[in-house]
């Protein structure tokens, strides 16, 4: 069983208007992660809008509070030189993970979204672990489900999880999250998450390939972490096992 999270982050804007990283991190660190409690942690709108899509967080020090390691160290998993993530995702995992691979990938749309995907030997057992934000538009979140299908179909099998903002409002989901388009399905409840302040739609979700594998899903929810972005953070324990 491993522990996971998720949030988006807003660019560190918060409700009153500050775009305040600090405030994010001593977030994290208070209300979301502390060190030991998550395993995996994912961010999303983690960089600037506009490019350069620099980096906003103190990538060392969300490390520090949270006791996770940052995976994207090489350039390759970046978009940019002054980039933290991939057009916004970032991954964080624990540091006894073994890692195997790495890898990002380009999804396209009017905005363009990425996805950047570990593969690591958890507990023995071999796990994807795959972070996205997707587009608002529902064909389009079809377009990159697929590519993200097309992905998987060229990598070894084993059991994968896919968490971050997904953009699905729909709790019974949609055609994004067919097996028809990812060749798997994927599973894992629904919490509303956003807007922060009055919680409506399921926009961010964490999900696995293996049925019945999410459990205790959770949107967190404190007055600090409503102050920090327009999202509320996902938690879940999710259930590993060898394919």
């Amino acid at each position: 069983m491993i522990t996971c999270a998720t949030w988006n982050i807003h660019r560190a804007r918060g409700r009153d208007g500050r775009v305040d990283p600090d405030r994010v991190v001593a977030t994290i660190a208070r209300d979301i992660s502390p060190a030991g409690r998550h395993q995996v942690l994912a961010l999303q709108e983690a960089d600037g809008e506009c490019p350069p899509h620099a980096g906003l967080l103190d990538i060392a020090r969300v490390e520090a509070v949270t006791g996770l390691r940052y995976v994207q160290q090489d350039a390759a998993l970046r978009w940019g030189p002054q980039s933290h993530g991939f057009l916004g995702a970032i991954l964080f995992v624990d540091p006894g993970f073994e890692l195997l691979a790495s890898a990002v990938i380009d999804l396209p749309g009017h905005c363009h979204r990425g996805a950047v995907v570990v593969e690591a030997v958890c507990e023995g057992v071999a796990l994807r672990i795959i972070t996205a934000h997707l587009s608002l538009s529902q064909p389009l979140r079809a377009v990159q489900m697929r590519i993200i299908g097309q992905f998987l179909r060229r990598r070894p099998v084993m059991q994968t999880i896919l968490l971050g903002d997904l953009n699905e409002w729909r709790p019974w989901s949609g055609l994004a999250f067919s097996s028809r388009l990812l060749g798997r399905q994927f599973d894992g409840g629904v919490r509303r998450t956003f807007p922060a302040q009055l919680p409506v739609l399921p926009l961010d979700r964490i999900l696995s390939d293996r049925k019945g594998a999410v459990q205790d899903l959770r949107a967190l929810d404190t007055p600090a972490i409503r102050a920090s972005s327009d999202h509320l953070p996902l938690s879940a324990k999710v259930q590993v096992a060898a394919v």
